[in-house]
């Protein structure tokens, strides 16, 4: 319980419903742009109002009333760049970033991906849920600044050869090929026929580490 009175208990009651009211009336100004999948200066707002509803709960020193001054300091600062971020281009950049493409004609943009911190079995988890076996059905894929990835598919006839992506499909590399046929690159994808024997060093990024590729239509 703590070394507060018993009465207090009741008034954190009334001070967490104030401020559960506050947030939905500051959540329904900021509109859906403030609560949809959230971008980095979202989120930032989204922990201000939380840290600004939070203590006053159940602090008995923590007015509410600078409580809401503080929400109401935060959604106009808000609301004024959301209008600089309309305005300027810019200033968009600079608080959301930009989208950026991590795969190109069914081969990853290598300098971009290493940019995004983002491991290769998350992102082949998330392809993977997009019905994704192969990144030769892939003709592009997008990083936006939410953190979701849009993906623009090749048409069934125009599907290429391309790395596998399948659980385990890159556990056993391969450096001599026996049999004739198309190969990925394990690091970048890029994909190419090869003849039977050394594999050598992929032309795009110079690694010598390859697997089977695969040419199967995406699952709908």
């Amino acid at each position: 319980m703590g070394s507060e009175e018993w009465t207090f208990l009741l008034e954190i009651v009334l001070r967490t419903m104030i401020m559960f009211l506050t947030i939905i009336i500051g959540l329904r100004i900021l509109g859906k742009r403030g609560v949809k999948q959230l971008s980095v200066f979202e989120l930032v707002v989204i922990i201000g109002l939380g840290s600004a509803a939070g203590d006053p709960m159940f602090y008995k020193e923590v007015g509410i009333a600078s409580s809401i001054i503080v929400f109401i300091v935060i959604i106009c600062f808000y609301s004024i760049l959301t209008y600089l971020i309309g305005r300027f281009k810019k200033i968009e950049i600079i608080l959301e970033g930009k989208p950026i493409f991590l795969i190109e004609d069914g081969v990853f943009s290598i300098d971009n991906f290493k940019k995004e911190n983002l491991g290769s079995d998350e992102f082949f988890s998330e392809l993977r849920l997009k019905g994704v076996s192969h990144l030769g059905q892939i003709e592009t894929a997008i990083e936006e600044t939410s953190g979701d990835i849009s993906v623009f598919f090749y048409d069934e006839n125009s599907i290429k050869y391309g790395l596998p992506i399948m659980p385990h499909s890159l556990d056993h590399p391969l450096q001599l090929i026996e049999i004739k046929g198309y190969y990925s690159c394990t690091f970048c994808g890029f994909t190419e026929e090869k003849e039977i024997g050394n594999a050598g060093s992929c032309k795009n990024c110079g690694k010598k580490n390859w697997v089977e590729a695969s040419n199967k239509h995406r699952i709908a």
